[in-house]
């Protein structure tokens, strides 16, 4: 009763921490309404793409404070009444649940890990329609969730326990949400491609040619300098800061490289599988 109480009181406190303040709300309010009088373009959507990176880079950080916590991610070590997964899985899914209610997820740029969550409580926001009604069933979250605790994860926490389990759990929902919006992020960035050049994207969309799509959305000039960039942040982001001469130099609380890596080896592929998916959908 008392492992339940505590959990309980935790997960409280992380759903009123992750909403947002009054000012944010009043600010987030004022966002959206701009947003549906001003149309998306490739600069303001590389712009949020690196704002994103931000986000991202300091989930990793946070999470990287605490050890692997391994019991988090075991069934058998939550034992919560009428719930049958792991610890992160209930918090993901409760903490969902309950933005659900709050309309997060009736906003285009949100993808929630959790299925059949309930209808928001509050009046819908009327937000732009600027992508193909397509885009609401694509939905990528399982593979990179599969992704995140499988293969990122153990390449920048160390092994051990610290007790600290739902902060981990929570870190880790801070990552998903980050990494998910990143990467379902480009559906806008193929509806702004594709208006820019809807004979090029056409022809190959017409005839459902995923590897033609493919090469038309592959710069590797950009990917590379995405790599570089977000490398760099991390340096930045990360250092260890110390008043002694020289004695921060090359550490770092995320490996930089390793940042580098998840954007060259998962984020951007996954980003233009979901911009491929929802071409492919566009003429529907």
């Amino acid at each position: 009763m008392g492992l339940m109480f505590y959990f309980y009181v935790v997960l409280v406190f992380i759903n009123l921490s992750t909403l947002p303040s009054f000012n944010q709300a009043k600010f987030m309010e004022k966002a959206a309404s701009n947003s549906t009088t001003n149309e998306w373009t490739l600069g303001t959507v590389r712009d949020s793409l690196i704002r994103q990176e931000d986000t991202i880079i300091f989930g990793l950080i946070e999470r990287a404070k605490f050890p692997m916590n391994s019991v988090v991610y075991d069934q058998s070590f939550a034992r919560i009444p009428g719930f049958g997964g792991s610890l992160v899985q209930y918090i993901v899914q409760e903490t969902e649940a309950l933005h659900a209610k709050l309309g997060r997820y009736e906003s285009p740029e949100e993808h929630p890990f959790s299925d059949n969550l309930p209808p928001s409580l509050i009046r819908s926001h009327n937000y732009s329609q600027f992508l193909h009604p397509a885009a609401n069933n694509i939905n990528i979250n399982k593979k990179i969730w599969d992704i995140y605790f499988n293969q990122l994860l153990p390449l920048f926490t160390v092994e051990g326990e610290d007790g600290n389990y739902a902060s981990t759990a929570a870190s880790d929902l801070e990552c998903l949400q980050a990494l998910s919006r990143r990467i379902h992020y480009g559906k806008f960035v193929a509806e702004v491609k594709y208006r820019d050049a809807p004979k090029d994207y056409g022809h190959a969309i017409q005839a459902q040619d995923r590897d033609a799509l493919m090469k038309l959305l592959t710069f590797k000039s950009v990917e590379e300098m995405v790599k570089k960039r977000v490398e760099k942040k991390a340096m930045l982001f990360g250092q260890e800061v110390s008043l002694e001469n020289g004695g921060s130099k090359g550490k770092y609380k995320v490996d930089p490289s390793l940042v580098s890596r998840l954007y060259g080896e998962w984020v951007m592929p996954l980003t233009k599988l979901v911009q491929v998916e929802y071409l492919l959908r566009r003429l529907d």
